[in-house]
């Protein structure tokens, strides 16, 4: 599989579920990644699964809250590599901590700091490599949730709407240069930011321990197709086709991968 071969791409969050997945979907088809994420444990999974697969990386510790430090990711990558063609703006945080107007500010700040700030600092510090190398592809991770409101949760929501906004901005900001900017809406996903026991237990109230069968009915009746949650290679199949030269004539997009989440009118 070589639909990215001799491209280098940088993922961020890429040391645990989607990120993970991209990063070692994307040295599968033939890429170089600079993987950053905050865990160190997370970055030498992700160094192992890229190496297993024939192709280098550079794992970079950094909080994308910090410009600083994704200025340095990108530097180090860029002179393991020689360049930067692909941008995968994947590090993001979520949490359901109860109506809009009981939410902790630390709770609102960590939201927008991560999932909003950090995308933009991500594309911030890798314009001018993408430039250099006369044109690539950036592909920030918003959700649903950027474009269909999620009650409990409205950090996380204004987060990925704001995502969308800044990826349509970015793309005619960009497009004359060639650089081209997608989005990628995911719903429900089978990792542990959808598979866990408080959220488990907040759409099963009625059982005092449920489980991923539990609440599979109850997410799989929100979708038009019969599955409770895509998998992160579903999301991956998407970001590898923004990210390769299939996509050549796409940007500003949505593409929203939720088994029909936001499609059913019932």
């Amino acid at each position: 599989m070589t639909r990215v071969a001799g491209k280098v791409a940088l993922v961020t969050g890429a040391g645990a579920g989607m990120g993970l997945s991209f990063a070692t979907r994307l040295a599968a088809e033939g890429a170089d990644i600079i993987a950053v994420d905050i865990d160190e444990n997370g970055l030498s999974e992700v160094a192992e699964r890229v190496r297993a697969r024939g192709r280098e990386v550079v794992p970079v510790r950094a909080d994308v809250r910090e410009l600083a430090e994704l200025e340095a990711a990108v530097e180090a990558g860029v002179a393991r590599f020689g360049g930067l063609d692909v941008v995968v703006a994947n590090a993001g945080v979520c949490e359901n901590p109860g109506p809009a107007w009981t939410i902790d500010e630390q709770v609102w700040d960590r939201s927008i700091g991560v999932n909003l700030t950090g995308t933009w600092h991500t594309v911030k510090a890798a314009a001018s490599a993408l430039r250099a190398r006369g044109g690539g592809s950036v592909v920030l991770v918003s959700s649903t949730a950027g474009i269909k409101s999620v009650a409990g949760a409205a950090q996380y929501s204004a987060a990925k709407h704001g995502i969308v906004g800044l990826a349509r901005t970015l793309a005619n900001e960009l497009g004359a240069q060639s650089i081209r900017v997608n989005a990628v809406l995911p719903g429900a996903v089978n990792t542990a930011m959808t598979n866990n026991p408080t959220t488990f237990a907040r759409l099963r109230p009625d059982l005092e321990h449920p489980t991923a069968a539990d609440v599979a009915p109850v997410l799989s009746a929100r979708h038009l197709l019969p599955m409770p949650w895509v998998e992160p290679e579903d999301v991956a199949n998407a970001v590898v086709f923004l990210a390769s030269d299939e996509s050549r004539c796409m940007t500003g997009q949505q593409l929203v991968v939720d088994a029909g989440l936001t499609q059913k009118v019932a």
